[in-house]
């Protein structure tokens, strides 16, 4: 084959594995997961607990598929504000992987994702904002935050081209300070 494929655990891979584990770390306070191409968590930092509060404990057993997640019914969906927008959000994303990859296992997960309820009507408005949002309550608050994606630019490895780094940025002051509130928490139980 002309590219090889090396689990992460593998020693050629310890290099990579170590720089992901750095940058979801460093990106702590705030929400970072590390997906392959099927949406399943291969990694998370300590923030994303904060996302998956609540979540039934089948949807958090191994292997995670974070989109399920976020859209079962006993997963964040309940939790989700915008549900409707962040639905329509993913489906259309996952819909365009399914559409360039033809692959059979995220077909049936689009498939599978669209019985879910839809979290009521949402009307795309672009015109007022640059990003689609995440809003999440976590108890009293609403968390707004937008995400970016990292891939590997010049992956010569299955594996590695089949890795994203998805982070979460708070969208307000609020958000920001929550997290890093919740951060100085973790930080202040571990020292005690």
């Amino acid at each position: 084959p002309e590219y090889s494929q090396k689990s992460l655990a593998e020693a050629p891979m310890s290099a990579v594995s170590e720089a992901i584990d750095r940058i979801i770390d460093a990106h702590d306070p705030y929400p970072a997961v590390v997906v392959d191409q099927q949406w399943e968590m291969i990694a998370g930092n300590q923030a994303v607990r904060i996302l998956t509060e609540g979540a039934a404990e089948f949807l958090l057993e191994p292997p995670v598929n974070v989109l399920r997640l976020s859209l079962h019914p006993e997963g964040m969906a309940p939790r989700i504000v915008n549900l409707a927008q962040w639905r329509t959000h993913l489906l259309a994303r996952l819909a365009r992987e399914v559409e360039v990859s033809a692959d059979a296992q995220l077909a049936s997960l689009l498939d599978e994702l669209r019985t879910y309820p839809s979290g009521g009507d949402w009307h795309d408005d672009r015109a007022n904002s640059l990003l689609v949002p995440l809003r999440v309550r976590a108890g009293d608050t609403e968390l707004a935050m937008f995400s970016t994606t990292t891939v590997f630019g010049t992956p010569r490895d299955v594996t590695l081209a089949e890795i994203a780094i998805e982070s979460f940025y708070p969208s307000d002051t609020q958000t920001a300070d929550y997290f890093r509130s919740a951060a100085q928490v973790r930080v202040t139980s571990c020292r005690t």
